[in-house]
């Protein structure tokens, strides 16, 4: 039996899409045990997946915090790492690589010790930077099938191993028929957000009056924000929900309205229907959010999206009480 590391720092759509390659790394290694790093926010989340046998923290200080530094490093060194697989792919994970691992360039399959990275499974002929100009989930897959597993979930990831139960909550504010928005985006991702949720509210409520329920759940820096939405806040006893909570509010709902955010992500990977709104920054192919039931609307201006569009794309769906 050996030990395998996987690197999963953040941010909450990144654990969302790394959610299938995860499954994937412990389907080739049943035989030995999974541990994986992250950061504060998801220690407490992941210690929920089934394919991970033990949750380290890494509190991400600063490399020049050499005390820090050296108690987590021989932390890693103890345990003996027989093969680590870097799904955070940046410069603080290939520091750590160049400390644990000190190798060079391509994987080493002359020995069983392997660090896998997007770096060290580059395809021949191509740079990191073109490189990232692919999809998520198919450089995750490019990573493992070049690391030497056979891949069947990372293309289609798994969100609902975080999920837990919330009959309280939905009990408390009546939520049998549902549909969640959200529209809120960090302070320096202003350019994600759509402007025109409280208009589409509007026509929801127009058309459907009190058949379906409008509901949002904002973040711990929202709840003030959520003040201005005209919808029901859910909250847990006057706190935001935790990762947990939302999962399962979300893969519950009837229909899923969202900026380009981490809740999006945990939406399409959920299998929850819904859209999420897309403007110049990137695009849905590059973050591999589309699914089946899951679409984006793009515009190189968002506000150019009017809510009687949005309301148009979705009507169908939410009318089906």
């Amino acid at each position: 039996m050996s030990n395998i590391l996987i690197i999963k720092h953040g941010s909450l759509g990144d654990i969302a899409q790394a959610s299938g390659a995860i499954q994937d790394i412990f389907q080739n290694y049943k035989d030995d045990q999974i541990y994986l790093l992250t950061t504060i926010p998801y220690f407490e989340l992941f210690k929920k997946n089934p394919f991970i046998h033990e949750v380290i923290l890494d509190k991400r200080l600063s490399r020049f915090n050499l005390i820090y530094l050296y108690s987590l490093i021989k932390k890693l060194k103890k345990l003996n790492f027989e093969k680590v697989f870097d799904l955070q792919n940046s410069s603080r994970t290939k520091f750590y690589k160049n400390i644990i691992f000190p190798l060079h360039g391509k994987l080493d399959f002359v020995s069983s010790r392997i660090w896998s990275s997007s770096e060290t499974t580059l395809p021949e002929n191509v740079n990191k930077d073109e490189f990232n100009k692919n999809p998520v989930l198919n450089r995750f897959d490019h990573q493992l099938q070049s690391s030497g597993l056979k891949t069947f979930c990372t293309m289609r990831p798994d969100f609902g191993w975080a999920c837990s139960n919330i009959d309280n909550i939905k009990k408390e504010y009546g939520l049998n028929n549902y549909i969640i928005l959200f529209p809120f985006c960090s302070i320096h991702l202003a350019h994600k957000k759509w402007p025109y949720y409280n208009e589409l509210i509007k026509l929801i409520k127009k058309n459907h009056g009190e058949k379906i329920k409008i509901v949002i759940a904002p973040g711990p820096t929202e709840i003030e924000e959520a003040k201005n939405i005209n919808a029901i806040c859910v909250l847990d006893n006057e706190n935001p929900l935790n990762i947990s909570q939302l999962a399962t509010l979300i893969k519950d709902s009837r229909f899923v309205v969202a900026n380009d955010t981490g809740p999006a992500h945990m939406a399409a990977h959920l299998g929850s229907s819904g859209i999420t709104l897309f403007g110049h920054h990137t695009s849905p192919y590059k973050v591999s959010i589309e699914t089946n039931k899951f679409k984006a609307i793009i515009s190189e201006q968002l506000e150019k999206i009017s809510a009687d569009f949005v309301y148009k794309k979705i009507s169908k769906e939410i009318s089906l009480v």
